[in-house]
């Protein structure tokens, strides 16, 4: 089985699920529940929950959450290589879900955006292995260096590389060339709709996806209820599955990083892009229908 290493963001989510519309400038009854998240964190705490052999690498404040973050990522068999800052506290996303399901998030990095080339265990680097790279490292000006390095141990080393996009907004205001010059050589790319829109100016999920195959052999985009695509430039149309159907849909939050976890594990070991997208799809719908940004043992 083949060890992957995550490089990316520790967060806390609060997360408010408003139970009607929301009432601008007064108040709206709503349901607020504390999570652990950060899109690397939740990656890992899939994979490590599924059956993987997994660590990941991070950065935590000095305080009682990110203990608990820390605790959490071991209990669900995360290998945790968390460095502790003294200064800056565990970061903390608070998600607003309105009555419909929709979610915006307001985020503070914290201690994530302090980490540095120096916080990455050499250790890991290993030829045999896998690296995820979360796209908030490298969209983040404080941790971008960290994110650099850990492409350059992981290509020195042979390992192969995967990376996601982090979200549409940031992506947008770090801009796709950049992007796209740091994360290139990786063998595989993962985005939504928003995203790979962001990276090519495409509303087309599957044009967008030939586009990008110009810098990543393999390209994944998550279309939500829709389900998923896979392509690659030698495909002459992408390979696509459908969402798994969920009775109810109150909160999303987490779901893409449940798809991503379930999608590399059969595809790091050579099964047909149909069956890594269904594998992602199921561990998507399962984060739904759990209500969580992580797994619930």
């Amino acid at each position: 089985m083949t060890r992957v290493v995550v490089v990316g963001d520790l967060m806390t989510d609060a997360v408010a699920r408003a139970r009607f519309p929301l009432a601008r400038a007064s108040d709206t009854p709503a349901v607020v529940t504390m999570h652990g998240g950060g899109s690397g964190a939740n990656i890992a705490s899939w994979l490590a929950v599924e059956g993987s052999e997994v660590a990941f690498i991070g950065r935590r404040g000095a305080d009682i959450t990110g203990r608990n973050r820390d605790m959490e990522l071991m209990g669900y068999g995360v290998d945790a290589r968390l460095v502790m800052d003294p200064e800056r506290p565990t970061g903390t996303c608070v998600v607003l879900v309105t009555h419909k399901g929709e979610r915006t998030m307001l985020s503070d990095p914290g201690a994530n955006a302090a980490l540095s080339p120096e916080d990455l265990p050499r250790d890991l680097f290993a030829s045999g292995s896998h690296l995820h790279m979360s796209g908030y490292t490298l969209i983040n000006e404080g941790s971008r260096d960290a994110g650099l390095a850990a492409l350059d141990l992981a290509r020195r080393a042979g390992m192969s590389i995967s990376v996601d996009c982090a979200s549409s907004a940031p992506l947008d205001r770090t801009g796709a060339e950049p992007f796209l010059e740091w994360t290139h050589g990786a063998k595989l790319l993962f985005a939504n709709a928003d995203q790979a829109k962001v990276l090519t100016g495409r509303d087309d999920p599957a044009a967008a996806a030939k586009v990008l195959t110009a810098w990543f052999p393999q390209v994944v985009i998550k279309l939500n209820a829709e389900g998923a695509l896979w392509y690659t430039n030698n495909r002459p149309e992408p390979v696509r599955a459908p969402g798994e159907i969920v009775d109810r849909v109150v909160d999303g939050t987490g779901a893409g990083d449940a798809f991503t976890a379930g999608f590399l594990p059969p595809w790091l070991a050579g099964k047909p892009p149909a069956e890594s997208l269904a594998a992602g799809n199921a561990l998507a719908a399962r984060c739904i229908a759990n209500l969580g940004a992580r797994p619930r043992l």
